[in-house]
């Protein structure tokens, strides 16, 4: 069992967080799909895992950059099919091919603004995950066998 990766050994607990973050993401900007994508472009990550006072999860948005237009594609196909808008709003098809292009271009009006803020808002939704998953370890009595872990994956 000491070979297997901290990240294997919370999969239960992960899953009972993701059911109750579901609510925070439902009042959030992304839809369960968008989330979806972010989670798979974020990795967690134990902060000082040897220091049992400063030790704590964060999460590595490193790569959820990268899938900002996607979550842009997941929505625009969400509003095609019906489903919600969420941010995109009106403004988003006011313009059809001419803004997509200018868009691309980077000459967009908000577009650039758009993207650091969907990246701002996945950081912040990504790290209240990390600290719920944290203090979900912490109630169940988990959290210092999985920082020590944590530790023991590090010092390899």
């Amino acid at each position: 069992m000491s070979d297997q990766p901290w990240t294997d050994r919370i999969v239960g607990e992960r899953m009972t967080v993701d059911q109750e973050f579901s609510s925070r993401i439902a009042s959030s900007e992304f839809s369960s799909q968008q989330w979806s994508l972010i989670m798979t472009a974020t990795e967690f990550e134990i902060e000082r895992p040897t220091d049992p006072e400063k030790a704590r999860i964060v999460a590595n948005t490193e790569k959820v950059d990268q899938i900002i237009p996607e979550l842009e594609d997941v929505q625009s196909g969400m509003g095609a099919m019906g489903g919600p808008a969420g941010g995109v709003g009106d403004s988003g098809s006011s313009g059809g091919i001419v803004d997509s292009i200018k868009g691309a271009l980077g000459m967009g009006g908000d577009g650039g603004d758009d993207h650091e803020n969907q990246l701002a808002a996945a950081e912040r939704l990504t790290q209240e995950y990390a600290e719920e998953l944290q203090s979900h370890l912490e109630s169940k009595g988990r959290w210092e066998s999985v920082r020590e872990a944590a530790a023991a994956d590090a010092s390899e």
